[in-house]
């Protein structure tokens, strides 16, 4: 099965000639890694203009609100998909933390996407490295966000587990999670899907990593870790390492 690699922009670059150039600088390092699933989320404004020069990654956003209507400065998921995008990222912790999104929100945007047909990304994790916090944490913010969702949907739901501390921008980031404390944060989040959802339900949904992932350690994560790909923030604004981490995700993918 191929690894999903999903570029997170983040707000960068500064403008629409910048976002072009990266655009088109990563389409060439990643053209020749076929077992590979990517995505580039760049910022709303430059949506259209990515998505215009895409062939080989997919679209995504970093965002959405639930529906149209009086809601200043927000992006429906209807309109996302009026261009293009495919994959949205919902509930990232930078989210969390400094535009205060609630459990509430996110379950709302999760649904949002899921009832246009997109694939949510569903981004969860703790904020502290140590503290055995991680069941409870999983366990809380999935059950907020998948509350009363319809199992069919499902299939195309992507979680991302990103711990707070390891996001290499993070305030306090002590750098990647181990494989070894991923593989367990993967076995948590699958208990609780089968828990919510049943067994058969659970092996639909992708698992993947997200938090400092570099080209020196991303094997580790999809091999050791038996993740279904990667979330990948500062790495992705260098299209040279950006391909590096994809031809890796390819090399796993065909083992």
């Amino acid at each position: 099965m191929k690894k999903l690699v999903i570029a997170n922009w983040k707000a960068h670059p500064e403008n629409a000639a910048k976002a072009r150039a990266l655009a088109q600088d990563t389409e060439v390092a990643i053209a020749a890694y076929k077992n590979a699933e990517v995505v580039i989320a760049p910022p709303f404004p430059f949506l259209p203009v990515v998505g215009s020069l895409l062939t080989r990654a997919r679209l995504g956003s970093q965002d959405v609100w639930g529906a149209e209507g009086p809601y200043t400065g927000m992006v429906s998921a209807r309109q996302l998909k009026s261009l293009g995008v495919g994959y949205v990222i919902v509930g990232h912790s930078e989210r969390r933390i400094h535009a205060g999104e609630t459990d509430e929100m996110i379950h709302r945007k999760v649904a949002a996407v899921l009832r246009r047909g997109l694939k949510p990304v569903l981004c969860i994790g703790e904020r502290e490295r140590q503290g055995g916090e991680v069941p409870v944490i999983v366990g809380v913010q999935l059950s907020s966000a998948l509350k009363g969702l319809k199992k069919e949907w499902l299939g195309r739901l992507i979680v991302a587990y990103e711990p707070v501390w390891a996001i290499s921008t993070a305030a306090g980031s002590t750098g990647a999670a181990t494989p070894d404390s991923a593989f367990r944060a993967r076995i948590y989040i699958e208990k609780t899907l089968v828990s919510l959802f049943g067994a058969r339900t659970a092996r639909d949904v992708r698992i993947i990593y997200g938090g400092s992932v570099t080209p020196v350690n991303i094997a580790a994560f999809l091999a050791e870790s038996r993740m279904n790909g990667v979330l990948v923030g500062s790495a992705s604004l260098d299209a040279k390492k950006f391909g590096q981490i994809v031809r890796s995700a390819a090399e796993v993918a065909r083992r």
